[in-house]
């Protein structure tokens, strides 16, 4: 029973950042109906960021916010110099610029930092009282300050004007324009947003999976999974599809190495993880393609 419980805290450590991956996803597909599939990567190259300036002697949070601000600042100049032009372009040639940014930052990381594995410090101190026979100090401290991000931005988005501009913009462009909202920086604020998101995710996993070029590309795929599960269309259900898929991964593996310790039977384990989460994230989308909590849009034709 340890054992379970201690894989489901541990789970629930991994969902937080797969939810504030999901949300930044999903922050960008409601303003544009595209995936961005380069978040993960500009999420690494900000943790590099953040890396550096702690090698250079600046402590870890005002590292971080530094970082923070300079995502922001990256996501806004990405969506007004390259996007911007291509608005009325076709799906594919946005697929295409989503994929040579993934590329660009990929090889910037690679080019500027190599690509040998970095240790990334914790934060947070394994004092007694955190760390313990259930969860670490450290997987204490991600879901900490993903729950501050989260009910920050549910609070931004939902109390304050520029933020009830940007929902406006993201709903109802036409709308929205009719009553004075700016919809095109609102949508670039958004960009901002989204990267700056990515930036403390990647900043929270890199002490667990260690710094590198790669470092994201399994967290994209849960936070893809974890958006899907829940509904891309859906903030809130896109947040409980992450936690939902970082549960989900460790519950498989504990019950599949269970049943090789009970049984003698190998049928899944560690390796598998990600290959059955996804199983299942298909089998969700099969039965209710909008996810758990995502509105089927219907058009007229």
């Amino acid at each position: 029973m340890e054992q379970l419980i201690q894989q489901i805290a541990s789970g629930l450590a991994s969902g937080a950042i797969y939810a504030l991956v999901a949300l930044a996803l999903v922050m960008i597909f409601t303003a544009t109906d595209h995936l961005n599939f380069a978040q993960g990567e500009m999420a690494m190259f900000s943790t590099y960021i953040c890396w550096q300036m702690i090698q250079w002697g600046v402590p870890f949070w005002p590292a971080l916010a530094f970082t923070i601000l300079f995502s922001f600042i990256l996501g806004v100049m990405i969506e007004r110099i390259i996007l911007r032009p291509l608005h009325n372009a076709s799906v594919l040639s946005i697929v295409v610029v989503f994929i040579g940014l993934l590329a660009i930052f990929h090889s910037l990381a690679g080019g500027i930092w190599s690509h040998t594995i970095k240790n990334f410090p914790s934060p947070f101190p394994n004092v007694s009282f955190a760390g313990s026979g259930y969860i670490g100090a450290h997987q204490i401290g991600m879901i900490a300050v993903s729950l501050i991000m989260l009910f920050g931005l549910w609070g931004f988005f939902r109390f304050t004007p520029l933020g009830l501009a940007m929902r406006a913009a993201a709903q109802n462009p036409v709308s929205a324009r009719l009553v004075g909202v700016n919809v095109d920086w609102m949508l670039a604020l958004g960009w901002g947003l989204a990267a700056a998101v990515g930036a403390v995710a990647g900043a929270m996993v890199a002490p667990v999976v260690y710094l590198e070029p790669n470092m994201m590309a399994s967290i994209l795929l849960y936070g893809f999974a974890g958006a899907l599960v829940g509904g891309i269309s859906n903030p809130a259900g896109a947040v409980f599809g992450g936690f939902m898929v970082g549960v989900l991964e460790n519950l498989v593996a504990y019950f599949g190495n269970l049943t090789e310790k009970t049984f003698g039977i190998y049928i899944v384990g560690n390796g598998e993880k990600l290959t059955v989460a996804l199983i299942i994230v298909i089998a969700i989308l099969t039965l209710k393609p909008a996810g758990l909590f995502g509105r089927t849009t219907v058009k007229r034709v």
